[in-house]
């Protein structure tokens, strides 16, 4: 329980040589009196305990309870603030040991997720070592067969001339040789058949590894990027990938060449039931299907679509601005540096673009063909880098109307790249698409625009999906949570803790989000009002968002700002605080994000009383920063001179210890010249700080509000006109 207050504050100028009188209390466990009220009822709980036992005639519990009272008041009774600093310290020991915990919980996850990452990298390197291996074993049989039939064709031509020999001897030995030659004949049909069983068996692993790498391993690593995109952890490097897609498709390659090899030897002997004859066209036709899909999965959108002005928001383009997208093959054969040739293309496909009434249609302007090489990037892959591509919307006769089911920002578009490889009897037309893009006109659709990119990234990894938002499917707290404090965490070094998650949650649901998993639709989100509020969740979270990147940055960073807490949470949080106990919440009314603190006071019969100020805007925030009007804030009561209540930031750190290194330090003064500066008619120096001008009995008891000596009433007079001091003794004897 307790009293609050909303105080509007005023702007002024005052000297800046004037000086601020800073008090310094203990926390609650120092406070002699505190204590003492709290440990007479925990006295008092005890007895009403020891009552209800002898109810139930619990007569173990009865004897603890009066036993635990005895010791209480034996070793406290005459110093219970030496109880309020044990307890104290335990429970801060305890909130080390929980914090520990949960650290040590989240490694765990941790490192179970990376053994679990690694186990599978390992397998996959285990398989593509598997297959390189059976291709060098391949590579090798056919050698031996080769010099099997090298040797059987020289005995097979020495054997002919042998035959014509009269002698007997020589008919002998002619026989002899036939009986070799049939064995070699039998040798070489056995390796021919083998060498075929094996490299059918090695295409049977190979598609297997082939098959895992390109629907396992390159989607997870395109869910990664989608996260990535969106603000989640940073992707996982396309390194890997490219050494295993590079294995498989050298291995490919040589396999081509195996059977290419075959086939000259089937030429030079051939027989019934060959086995190269009756299986080198289902060989060849498989090994150049496997490469083409190998080649064609390999072709992806390293960079998606972004624009330099926006790194952090990719996906959002707006018209006659540049933005970039770099492509990559993962396949890294030298024989194809400067081979492919690729071409951007607009909405290549799309079939919104006749059934979806409204949809825009976009020409690309730039240099919309690039060549891939080696050479461009750091690291050597085959890339191709779009530079300086722009879209300009195709306009139609008469002007767009807006009777289309979708707004401009859920209007989804794709940017495809095509590109042809051709190789001795086999050409492979290669494309890849990128995710759904939003396109805008205006730059105040970017951030309606960049929540449309938010929303489908979090709920589907289709890549060609541009009708989502004809029916957008709800998210799932858990889902959305995340996502939220990856917006923190991309721009600022802190994401969302618990706590601030749960205060959001409960304004989505409208319930608290700790405990029900809710189903969030998308209208709620980023179009309906917020409450009673004229704009939209999102749109609050996004003005909350630049002012921390413009304003709150090493605040936020250093977690001094507790933001988002709603007023019931701050009022239990600061209830039991010392006087002049502070913190930093988020304003919930402000559309383009605002910053306000509240603080804690006591009233004549103890009562905790809040008091808020009114909310700081980029307007104030843009001409004096946030912790210079935290040290200078003043409340103005009738009877009192200028004073700060602000004492402690939550829950008990000292306000200059949390905000004293972003004070601004005042300037040296200037070295004494000869030069005679009477002329120039030197000013007073003046700093703006913030005065909230209350009634004293919104603020503390009468009795710590001091009368102004002749000097406070001076310094008083330099920060007030006359009219607003007199304004606020008449409102004081009017009210006394």
């Amino acid at each position: 329980s307790g009293n609050s207050s909303s105080l509007t504050r005023s702007d002024v100028f005052i000297s800046s040589s004037s000086s601020s009188c800073w008090f310094k209390r203990d926390h609650a466990a120092a406070n002699d009196s505190f204590a003492t009220l709290l440990f007479h009822g925990l006295l008092t709980q005890l007895d009403d305990q020891y009552s209800r036992f002898a109810q139930e005639n619990n007569f173990l519990l009865q004897h603890n309870i009066r036993k635990s009272k005895r010791n209480l008041q034996d070793h406290f009774q005459e110093d219970p603030v030496q109880m309020a600093m044990i307890i104290s310290n335990c429970l801060k020991e305890e909130q080390k040991i929980l914090t520990s915990a949960q650290t040590l919980d989240q490694n765990e996850v941790s490192s179970t997720q990376n053994n679990l990452i690694l186990g599978r990298q390992k397998e996959m390197n285990e398989k593509v070592k598997k297959v390189k291996n059976k291709v060098q074993d391949v590579e090798q049989d056919i050698k031996t067969l080769e010099d099997i039939q090298d040797e059987y064709d020289f005995k097979c031509k020495t054997l002919q001339s042998r035959e014509h020999e009269p002698s007997g001897k020589a008919l002998k030995e002619v026989k002899q040789e036939q009986m070799i030659i049939q064995n070699m004949f039998l040798t070489l049909q056995l390796r021919r058949k083998e060498v075929v069983t094996k490299i059918a068996d090695l295409l049977n692993i190979t598609e297997q590894t082939q098959v895992a790498l390109i629907t396992e391993e390159l989607v997870d690593w395109k869910r990664r990027q989608q996260i990535a995109c969106i603000g989640g952890p940073p992707n996982a490097c396309l390194d890997q990938l490219q050494n295993w897609f590079t294995v498989i498709a050298e291995s490919l390659q040589q396999v081509r060449q195996q059977i290419k090899k075959l086939e000259e030897l089937e030429q030079k002997l051939t027989y019934n039931q060959d086995p190269v004859t009756q299986h080198k066209c289902f060989l060849r036709e498989r090994t150049n299907t496997l490469f083409k899909q190998l080649i064609q999965s390999s072709f992806v959108v390293e960079r998606q679509p972004c624009m330099p002005t926006h790194p952090q928001r990719p996906l959002v383009l707006k018209t006659g601005v540049q933005f970039t997208v770099k492509l990559r093959l993962l396949v890294k054969l030298q024989e194809l540096n400067y081979q492919l040739q690729v071409k951007a293309l607009f909405d290549k496909d799309v079939n919104e673009k006749n059934t979806v009434k409204g949809f825009r249609k976009f020409n690309i302007l730039g240099t919309n063909t690039k060549v891939m090489n080696m050479e461009e990037s750091t690291n050597g892959s085959l890339a191709a880098e779009f530079r300086h591509l722009q879209l300009k919307e195709q306009k139609n006769a008469g002007s767009r109307t807006n009777e289309g089911p979708l707004i401009v920002t859920e209007e989804l578009h794709s940017l495809s790249f095509v590109t042809e490889l051709c190789q001795p009897n086999l050409v492979i037309d290669i494309e890849t698409t990128s995710l759904p893009i939003v396109v805008i006109s205006n730059v105040s659709q970017l951030p309606s625009g960049w929540a449309s990119i938010l929303w489908y990234n979090m709920l589907t990894n289709e890549p060609k999906n541009l009708s989502f938002f004809l029916n957008p499917p709800t998210a799932r707290w858990t889902q959305l949570s995340d996502v939220l404090s990856w917006q923190f965490s991309s721009v600022t070094k802190r994401g969302l803790n618990v706590d601030q998650l749960n205060m959001l949650g409960e304004k989505l649901l409208s319930q608290s989000a700790a405990n029900v998993d809710g189903l969030i639709p998308w209208t709620r989100f980023c179009k309906e009002n917020l409450n009673d509020k004229s704009f939209s969740f999102w749109l609050w979270i996004e003005g909350i968002l630049e002012l921390i990147k413009k304003y709150l940055l090493s605040l936020w960073n250093d977690g001094w700002v507790m933001g988002f807490v709603s007023k019931d949470r701050e009022r239990t949080l600061l209830k039991d605080q010392t006087p002049g106990t502070f913190l930093l919440r988020f304003s919930e009314s402000s559309r383009e994000g605002a910053i306000t603190f509240t603080w804690v006071e006591r009233s004549q019969n103890d009562e905790p009383q809040f008091h808020a100020v009114e909310p700081y805007t980029k307007k104030e925030l843009s001409a004096v920063t946030f912790p210079d009007i935290i040290r200078n804030y003043k409340v103005m009561a009738a009877e009192n001179i200028p004073e700060n209540p602000l004492k402690f930031l939550f829950p008990d750190i000292p306000k200059d210890h949390a905000f004293g290194k972003y004070y601004s330090r005042p300037k040296e003064p200037s070295e004494p010249m000869d030069v005679d500066d009477s002329k120039t008619g030197g000013y007073i120096k003046t700093e703006l700080i913030s005065v909230s001008e209350v009634h004293p009995s919104r603020l503390q008891a009468p009795e710590n509000l001091l009368p102004m000596s002749p000097e406070e009433y001076a310094e008083v007079t330099r920060a007030l006109s006359p009219a607003e001091i007199d304004s606020m003794l008449n409102t004081a004897a009017y009210s006394s």
